[in-house]
């Protein structure tokens, strides 16, 4: 009998939804802030116009204060049986993004961490919650590499638009230098 094949980590359009965690003017002072609003806002402009079923369009936000969007999206997630990945974007890394991504790997749904678009006040514990998430089955993407995933080919018929949004690369949001010299934590 063969051995179960691991997860891939396909992201269909069909079959995910994007979730913006924590991005309000309380958490300005959160290391790369600009940077990651600006990510955030790309995956929007790449994802909301070329795959509707993102539910990019008419974001409403949802209020919480528990450090997971899961008891908050419970209803959502649950509406939607073809869910399969969520793709994950926001603030902070080792706090919401990383129970979020535990409460929802719990729930058998596949983690896309959007690692550009995500950040803490201390880069120590975004670098330990990343790897922590990584370890517990989350796959680390980047913006443009989950964009180009779910439009999926060159003939599609936004692929044009999407191409003038990735054209210009995401901007630096300091993982660079969590990256540089084979980081041991992210091997």
């Amino acid at each position: 009998m063969a051995a179960a094949k691991p997860s891939l980590g396909r992201v269909l359009p069909g079959s995910s939804i994007l979730f913006l965690c924590d991005m309000q003017e309380k958490f300005r002072h959160v290391a790369y802030f600009p940077q990651i609003v600006s990510v955030a806002a790309r995956m929007l402009k790449g994802l909301g116009p070329t795959v509707p079923e993102l539910g990019a369009a008419g974001l409403q936000p949802l209020p919480k204060t528990c450090f997971s969007m899961v008891p908050v999206a419970r209803q959502e997630l649950d509406a939607r049986p073809q869910l399969r990945s969520v793709l994950l974007c926001g603030i902070e890394t080792q706090a919401c993004i990383l129970n979020t991504t535990l409460d929802l790997l719990d729930r058998g749904l596949q983690v896309h961490v959007v690692v550009d678009a995500c950040s803490s006040r201390s880069q120590v514990d975004r670098l330990v919650a990343l790897a922590r998430m990584r370890q517990s089955g989350a796959f680390l993407s980047t913006s443009e590499g989950l964009i180009l995933q779910l439009v999926g080919d060159s003939a599609h018929p936004q692929f044009k638009e999407i191409q003038k949004i990735i054209k210009e690369p995401a901007p630096d949001s300091g993982l660079l230098g969590l990256f540089q010299g084979q980081n041991p934590l992210l091997r």
